[in-house]
């Protein structure tokens, strides 16, 4: 898989879903276009996520279209995920290499210069920085809410892997974040709760590509 074509990233959250399950809201964004998808379903059960996880992989496979694991390195082994995406406070890199194999692709979130060059030289294929915008999907510290495009620009000139940024991103606001370095944008409110996943998909990918 070539990360640096990623342009569009799905994160999930069953929760802001407007009731339809994961696999329905992934499936639209498939045909919208997605790059990969990240199964995270924070407020799921690790069953739940599981099971969810076995159908998302079964489409992410039919579609050519990578999946990894949000935190949980089990989890993302046991679904047969492509990788794992690890947050600050996880497991190091090695580990999740040493778990999954070498040919996983491991993510590493970062919000700041220092934390971005940690995790490249551990080893991490990509970065996930933000929150560019703020982000209501998560509890984050008020240093790393809001980092806005200015520190994506520095991110991704003091790195040589791809940089993907996240936290607030729509089809409105995408571009300036790839104008700034990223290689793509991850989304989770703006395609799980839209009315039209797939549409919104689209639209992000269109303004990215643009």
């Amino acid at each position: 898989m070539n990360i640096n074509e990623w342009r569009t990233y799905l994160v999930t959250a069953a929760s802001r879903s407007k009731g339809r399950k994961t696999p329905e809201v992934v499936a639209a964004a498939l045909d919208g276009g997605v790059d990969v998808v990240q199964l995270r379903d924070k407020a799921t059960s690790a069953r739940e996520r599981y099971e969810t996880g076995l159908r998302l992989r079964e489409l992410t496979a039919e579609a050519g279209v990578p999946l990894v694991v949000n935190d949980r390195i089990d989890l993302a082994s046991a679904v047969d995920a492509d990788g794992v995406h690890l947050g600050q406070s996880d497991l190091p890199v090695a580990v999740a290499r040493e778990q999954l194999g070498e040919d996983a692709v491991v993510g590493v979130s970062a919000s700041t210069i220092e934390g971005a060059e940690a995790a490249e030289a551990a080893g991490a294929d990509y970065l996930g920085v933000g929150a560019v915008y703020g982000t209501e999907s998560k509890d984050v510290s008020g240093d790393r809410d809001g980092i806005g495009v200015e520190r994506i620009a520095a991110v991704a000139e003091a790195v040589e892997i791809p940089v993907i940024g996240i936290g607030g991103i729509d089809a409105d606001n995408a571009a300036p974040v790839v104008e700034a370095g990223a290689t793509g944008v991850a989304v989770l409110s703006a395609i799980t709760a839209a009315e039209d996943p797939e549409a919104a998909t689209a639209a992000i990918r269109e303004a990215v590509t643009r």
